[in-house]
């Protein structure tokens, strides 16, 4: 049985609406996007194990990305850059990407679950904020793993062009390690120049 569950989903269903999971993964690291996903399942869709995309293995994760791309009637994703990170903030920049993964469905939903506490104010659907949803809902945990699998490819490409940093290792998340070869190199062009470390370390190499 999987970790969520499609409780609020049937409450939905049995009201005629098609739901959209939304989600997103990276508001916490120093590099890099942070990138949201949304995705809309069929009534009666059966997976195995969704949950909260953290708790995942990386090779569980890429499991259930392919399986919930099987299944799903469409999915989408959407990153704001770190720049965009830097010139708008982390939440409104969070919340753009969340609409735009929505506007890229290539069906559009007519309500969505949105993970948090707060729904992006310009979402113009009905809709739900979930507080811990990717634990409770599946469309939300399918949500979480698909952004969650793109960041981290996408870090990976990353860790190519900038191998000094580790960011295949942590994914741009403040580790030891990460912050150490902060001090050692300065930031490269995929930091967030706007979180706290970084506007620490850049003091010291200007």
């Amino acid at each position: 049985m999987s970790p969520a569950d499609w409780e609020l989903e049937a409450a939905l269903w049995s009201q005629g609406y098609l739901i959209a999971g939304l989600d997103e993964a990276g508001r916490g690291p120093l590099a890099g996007p942070v990138v949201a996903a949304a995705v809309i399942f069929p009534e009666g869709c059966e997976i195995s194990g969704l949950d909260d995309s953290k708790k995942l293995s990386p090779k569980r994760r890429e499991e259930l990305f392919e399986q919930i791309q099987d299944c799903a009637l469409a999915t989408a994703w959407a990153a704001s850059s770190n720049e965009l990170i830097d010139q708008r903030g982390i939440i409104p920049a969070t919340y753009g990407a969340m609409l735009q993964a929505i506007d890229q469905l290539n069906q559009q939903p007519n309500y969505v679950l949105v993970d948090g506490p707060r729904l992006p104010r310009q979402l113009s659907l009905p809709a739900q904020a979930v507080v811990r949803g990717d634990q409770k809902s599946c469309s939300i945990a399918a949500a979480s793993i698909i952004a969650k699998v793109v960041r981290d490819r996408i870090m990976l490409e990353m860790h190519e062009q900038y191998p000094d940093y580790g960011f295949a290792r942590h994914k741009g998340y403040g580790t030891k390690v990460h912050l150490q070869a902060l001090v050692k190199h300065g930031p490269c062009p995929c930091h967030r120049r706007s979180f706290a470390p970084l506007r620490e370390t850049r003091l010291q190499f200007e």
